[in-house]
């Protein structure tokens, strides 16, 4: 975002702090030992693979398995426990920002991981722009409670210049030097990591961010946790910093993605008979690739979704002006209320379907294919969206104006398990 919110040294204040990492030495390779966000995991399929491709990847951290939640953590705060122990995790020997790099062909992501200050909503400085579920953030607080560490950094934007000056500068001067770390992924990004020490180089960090204004791009559920653990040690300290990658998209622009819905117990002629005329639908017998470009072409002219689970598609659009007036709520703006994902929780899944949003009946899912797949195998239905255009999300954030959650996605995400951040020391 732009300087036009905070005031000078009222905006951003990101702290360096000592990284715990994997000692390279210790595991089958870095790439191995790495996960996406713990919301992106594809559960089971994708849980199973990363538990399998080193006994020491982060997964067993961010998505430990137990019987009971209280079980789950203790797990995780074990296992953290015991790599450092062990010499699979080491801290750094001072503190650090950590300039973060992600390459996958034309695609470029630069940014800054460090310790935010946490703010409060209330102040501005940083936005979010979707609701959350208390009963995950209640989960995601006792995780971080229990292990005493930040897991997985948060993905945050905020609107520079768009110039090789200030963070940027930095950032650009750094990455010509041998980085502290690299890999790449199976998914094809490769990853680079530098640590900032130098004062001269934080300095020009902190002056440059002290009037910036983020955009929480990924974590909303982490940054309710941030702010709830940060209530409960009301003496400033570590639990007053968050784990978090900042990108300034004026330079390095991010893309916006949807998150598919997975509607388990619902089949997809269960669905189609539900909206009894009140969307048009039309049957594609096409490959996925023209199902969403038919998609496309239809969100552009209005709400649009498409369904998937029964071996076809159907394209879902043109509501019926009535359902969305008796549905969709009066009292925000107009924007939020043409939003494909308002439109799709309260008119079809409060009011003609009837589905509560919890996770026995909705998961959320970023891969288009493993919703689809999982939709075919389950007799379930997968509701794909469009994405939302990121001048939209920023918009309603600066009006105050929370999307339903999971409605967006932006990227690319970083990778989970290259720095994590302790809060206690044991």
């Amino acid at each position: 975002m732009n300087s036009e919110g905070p005031a000078a040294n009222d905006g951003l204040q990101l702290l360096p702090f000592r990284g715990l990492r994997y000692v390279p030495e210790r595991v089958g390779s870095l790439a191995a030992v790495t996960s996406p966000p713990y919301d992106v995991v594809v559960r089971p399929d994708g849980l199973h693979h990363l538990e399998s491709a080193d006994p020491y990847n982060i997964v067993r951290l961010i998505l430990p398995q137990a019987p009971t939640p209280a079980a789950r953590h203790q797990q995780a705060a074990d296992t953290l426990s015991r790599w450092k122990d062990e010499g699979i995790l080491a801290q750094d020997p001072e503190p650090a920002l950590y300039v973060y790099e992600q390459r996958q062909g034309d695609i470029l992501q630069r940014g800054v991981i460090g310790a935010l200050s946490l703010s409060e909503p209330s102040e501005g400085v940083v936005l979010p722009h979707e609701d959350v579920m208390p009963d995950i953030v209640a989960d995601r607080a006792d995780l971080l409670r229990t292990t005493g560490a930040n897991l997985e950094p948060l993905l945050l934007t905020y609107r520079g210049t768009g110039a090789a000056t200030g963070a940027t500068a930095v950032i650009e001067r750094t990455v010509l030097r041998p980085p502290l770390l690299a890999t790449t992924t199976e998914d094809g990004f490769s990853h680079r990591l530098w640590s900032l020490t130098s004062p001269d180089d934080l300095a020009d960090i902190t002056t440059d961010l002290a009037h910036r204004q983020a955009l929480i791009a990924d974590g909303h559920h982490r940054w309710a946790t941030y702010l709830r653990l940060k209530a409960e040690h009301p003496t400033p300290g570590p639990w007053h910093y968050g784990l978090v990658l900042l990108i300034d998209v004026a330079r390095y622009p991010l893309r916006v993605r949807s998150i598919h819905r997975l509607l388990h117990r619902l089949p997809v002629a269960e669905a189609l008979t539900a909206l009894n005329g009140s969307f048009r639908v039309q049957r594609l017998e096409v490959p996925l690739s023209q199902a969403l470009e038919a998609l496309a072409t239809a969100a552009s002219q209005g709400n649009a979704f498409l369904f998937a689970g029964d071996g076809s598609f159907h394209l879902v659009d043109r509501p019926a002006p009535g359902l969305l007036a008796r549905t969709v709520p009066h009292d925000r703006p107009a924007a939020w209320r043409r939003l494909d994902a308002t439109v799709l929780h309260t008119a079809l899944l409060d009011d003609l379907w009837r589905i509560p949003d919890t996770p026995e009946h909705i998961a959320y899912i970023h891969d288009t294919d493993a919703a689809v797949i999982q939709a075919e195998r389950n007799n379930s239905t997968a509701v794909l969206m469009h994405p939302v255009r990121e001048e939209v999300v920023r918009e309603l954030a600066r009006e105050g104006i929370m999307m339903p959650r999971k409605s967006t996605s932006f990227g690319p995400k970083p990778a989970t398990g290259l720095v994590l951040r302790t809060l206690v020391e044991n």
